[in-house]
């Protein structure tokens, strides 16, 4: 299949419809690999979308790939969360498309915030470093308690708790966009 079919666009109050069928991706990836996942709910999704803070991928009206981002911390730092390709579409590089589209969403809503990722997908930690991010420690990202409330729907949480959210089964990736080589990155990335 040419990716080139799937259209990757920021998603709005129309793609609630695909909400349900996101979710239930999500949880299937996670049973699959094993690993934790912060649960969230149709409404909280939907908000997303709505608030203009997601990315969706499709193919004509089939559902192929999500993401969301949201600023925390006083818009001091934003995380992109939620990452998912529906297994009819892996693959093919769509998650690095998807991606691109949530960091570059994030930087035009909140130039100056950095950008975080929690992850325990190797794929996903490859594609972050590709954008500029680096591992940092917990301690690193937003202090924001609404931020980390969100963990508590992960298998993994009792081992973020009990480490005084210092570190967990996830890493921990930022996006300064103060730093020196992520600012070089940027002037070529808007000559291009």
């Amino acid at each position: 299949m040419d990716t080139q079919q799937i259209d990757v666009m920021v998603a709005d109050a129309s793609h609630e419809v695909y909400v349900d069928t996101i979710l239930e991706t999500i949880r299937n990836a996670a049973k699959v690999r094993g690993t934790g996942i912060a649960e969230r709910t149709h409404e909280y999704v939907a908000t997303k979308m709505k608030e203009g803070k997601a990315i969706i991928a499709l193919e004509g009206e089939k559902f192929a790939g999500f993401t969301y981002i949201e600023s925390w911390g006083n818009k001091q730092y934003v995380a992109t969360s939620g990452l998912i390709v529906h297994p009819d579409y892996r693959g093919l590089g769509l998650a690095k498309r998807i991606k691109q589209a949530s960091f570059l969403l994030a930087r035009l809503r909140w130039p100056k915030a950095k950008i975080f990722s929690l992850t325990s997908g190797a794929a996903v930690m490859k594609m972050n470093t590709e954008l500029g991010y680096v591992p940092v420690t917990f301690n690193e990202l937003t202090d924001d308690d609404a931020f980390w409330k969100g963990c508590e729907g992960c298998t993994n949480h009792d081992i973020l708790v009990s480490k005084n959210r210092k570190f967990c089964i996830c890493t921990a990736m930022l996006y300064d966009p103060e730093d020196p080589k992520n600012m070089k990155k940027e002037q070529e990335r808007n000559n291009i």
